[in-house]
């Protein structure tokens, strides 16, 4: 009977702990965008540019959450009572974030409505100078998240919060300019409204994804069935089973599988072409048992 581990380690740390430096940076961009906006909001009545401002906050506490679980799952590596570490925070940050998104967007659609009979005089212009100083913190921030978005769960969740107020300030720009130019006091609540609305598919998607991974689902592009095809049609095995494909966090996916051989089979060598067949669909971490068939029978008098 053989057992053995794919090629990488969890040790390596996972998608996300290679972008601290830049989340730091929009971290700090976000914050102090966030308190400009709010001040500027509150003294202009302003639901557009709350709103946005809203948003920056989701922002700074979204990038902290990513950061906060980027370290702990760094420096909390596997123990005896903790066998996989502590990754899967990223994954609960990338959710957290989710929530949080919806819950800004409910406020603002739900302020917008009881706005829309009278809605107030929002002078344009300090409006204007925020959103601008917003724009242009979360075209940094944008830049700066948009290729650990690519590898990353939880760097999307900020990236995605990013976006959002991105196309956000360029919203409450919109409502300044026609705040100043035609003094329709519509403007600042339909915008809010069109930002609240534009965010929920994109946090409906992000929350998908991170329950998927919670809830162990094959990592998305993982076709299992073929996996299992392609595992039995290996050279001396006669049977599959016990297949588990799962994601530990972004970018670390995970298998476990039991391997039946006939009896003259090296189990050293089967479990090598394993280990290579699922390195190439992306799986790195790989438990193997390889066993004969008499050992296979205990599997199947397992009730799951």
């Amino acid at each position: 009977m053989g057992h053995g581990h794919g090629h990488g380690q969890l040790t390596q740390g996972s998608a996300s702990g290679r972008h601290v430096g830049r989340l730091t940076v929009a971290l700090v961009l976000a914050a102090a965008v966030m308190v400009v906006e709010l001040v500027v909001a509150l003294t202009t009545s302003s639901l557009a540019l709350l709103s946005d401002a809203a948003h920056m906050l989701t922002d700074v506490l979204g990038l902290g959450m990513a950061l906060t679980a980027i370290l702990l799952a760094r420096r909390s590596g596997p123990t005896y009572t903790r066998t996989f570490g502590l990754y899967r925070a990223e994954v609960l940050a990338a959710l957290g974030n989710a929530v949080l998104l919806f819950g800004v967007a409910g406020y603002v659609l739900v302020e917008a409505v009881d706005r829309v009979t009278d809605p107030p005089a929002v002078p344009g212009l300090p409006v204007l100078l925020a959103a601008t100083a917003g724009l242009v913190a979360n075209v940094v921030a944008f830049l700066l998240l948009r290729s650990g978005a690519k590898e990353s769960l939880n760097v999307r969740g900020a990236y995605l919060e990013v976006l959002a107020d991105l196309l956000g300030s360029l919203g409450v720009l919109v409502s300044a300019v026609l705040t100043l130019t035609t003094g329709w006091r519509y403007a600042d609540p339909i915008i809010g409204v069109a930002i609240g609305l534009f965010v929920l598919p994109r946090t409906f998607t992000l929350a998908r994804r991170a329950l998927r991974i919670l809830f162990q689902h094959a990592p998305h592009g993982v076709d299992v069935r073929r996996i299992s095809d392609e595992l039995a049609a290996l050279p001396g095995v006669v049977d599959v089973h016990d297949l588990h494909v799962w994601t530990l966090t972004s970018g670390m996916e995970v298998a476990s599988a039991h391997l039946t051989v006939e009896a003259d089979t090296e189990p050293a060598d089967v479990l090598h072409a394993a280990q290579a067949l699922l390195a190439g669909h992306t799986i790195e971490h790989a438990t193997l048992q390889v066993e004969p068939r008499e050992s296979a029978r205990r599997c199947a008098e397992l009730s799951w």
